[in-house]
């Protein structure tokens, strides 16, 4: 295998049917692979997810497909300065979730709107690495990351035993930004196309202020409470830390113009909680989002270049979940998946990538409050992806 053979195929482990439908509110996978990529070199992508998330609700009731269709960008640019020295900047969308609730007679919706969860972020990383020897590369760099969240609770399922109903409860958190750092290593041997790295991404905290105003109605009489208590409307702060988690990615030739590879990936969920102040009041204690356990996945595949021009993979995925029962937000629990991607290449210099991805997504009981509300069973979602890139 010659180095400009194994060059080319390297490019094959950032095809875009990476796309993912990942446990808690993880999306892109927070990839650096541009950054590890030899010379000066640019990309620019999306990925879109089609899921399908049916259920029962507990009364009986079917629960219809909750799970919107979303699509997230990103782009890369890494310039190798010197011999030893590469720069380079990352933006992705890590964290996010899609849901909208039918109007069809479940107990996640009135008889006029169903539950809305968006939740949005962006990430721009800066890398500076430094490159002792041809075989090594160690490299660290601040991160950006910007937080906003709209998300309505509609129906019976967001009652409480006592009586009280979070039903009209809505948040809006608008962007607000944090920071965080990355710092890791990587390890090649250019000649066989072996290259392995360890990415550590820290927590970052965000402190935003929030908009939220409820129905919420406590019954009078309730621990000597002789009226109902006004809470519609309340500017509040709300803190919130996106996790840290940690990558790690193998790859190697195997044959000639064939490559293996493979993502680790952890994230730290456990114990992770958002409990804005209304929601915090003594009478309600209910978190809005929360998970139990951390997220392990992993994707192992093949590529294989096939003439100068064209190339393909084949992936297989696995992920953990974060714990179940689960957030309404986004009611699965891990998932399966296996992927198809093609490269073609116009030139030496530039490539186009087109991926997709299946996921069988994990059985899971939805809570609110603490108590289950509904089973999601037998779900699965398409993921797409279009990537395109340079190197100069």
């Amino acid at each position: 295998m010659t180095f400009n053979v194994i060059r080319t195929a390297i490019l094959l482990t950032t095809l875009p049917s990476s796309v993912v439908f990942a446990a808690g509110l993880d999306r892109s996978g927070q990839s650096i692979s541009a950054f590890l990529q030899p010379g000066n070199y640019a990309e620019a992508g999306i990925s879109v997810l089609d899921p399908t998330v049916k259920g029962q609700d507990y009364d009986g009731n079917p629960v219809g497909d909750m799970g919107d269709d979303y699509y997230f960008p990103s782009a890369a640019i890494k310039v190798q300065a010197t011999d030893k020295i590469s720069l380079g900047l990352i933006y992705d969308q890590p964290f996010g979730a899609d849901a909208s609730y039918q109007v069809d007679g479940s107990n996640f919706a009135t008889a006029n709107e169903g539950t809305q969860v968006k939740v949005r972020t962006n990430n721009l990383t800066a890398l500076i690495g430094y490159q002792p020897t041809e075989n090594w590369n160690i490299y660290a760099g601040p991160v950006w990351q910007t937080v906003e969240a709209d998300i309505s609770l509609k129906g019976k399922a967001y009652s409480k035993p006592i009586g009280a109903t979070l039903s009209g409860y809505h948040i809006n958190v608008d962007q607000e930004e944090a920071y965080g750092w990355i710092a890791g290593f990587a390890y090649q041997i250019p000649e066989i196309a072996l290259k392995a790295s360890v990415t550590y991404r820290s927590e970052i905290k965000h402190k935003a202020f929030a908009e939220e105003s409820s129905n919420l109605y406590i019954p009078t009489g309730y621990v000597g409470n002789a009226l109902p208590i006004d809470l519609r409307e309340v500017n509040s702060p709300v803190n919130a830390i996106t996790p840290q988690s940690v990558n790690i990615d193998l790859q190697s030739g195997i044959a000639t113009n064939t490559l293996a590879f493979a993502n680790i990936r952890w994230v730290h969920w456990d114990n992770f909680v958002v409990s804005p102040s209304l929601l915090s009041h003594p009478l309600i204690n209910q978190n809005l989002i929360d998970y139990s356990k951390d997220q392990y996945s992993a994707t192992v595949g093949i590529g294989h270049k096939f003439n100068p021009k064209w190339s393909g993979t084949t992936t297989i995925g696995y992920d953990s979940g974060a714990g179940n029962p689960v957030t309404t937000l986004g009611p699965t629990e891990g998932y399966w998946s296996v992927g198809l991607g093609g490269q073609y290449s116009p030139t030496e210099q530039t490539f186009i990538q087109a991926g997709v991805k299946y996921f069988w997504l994990g059985d899971a009981t939805a809570q609110t409050g603490g108590a289950p509300k509904a089973e999601f069973e037998d779900n699965t979602a398409m993921g797409y992806g279009l990537k395109m890139g340079y190197k100069f």
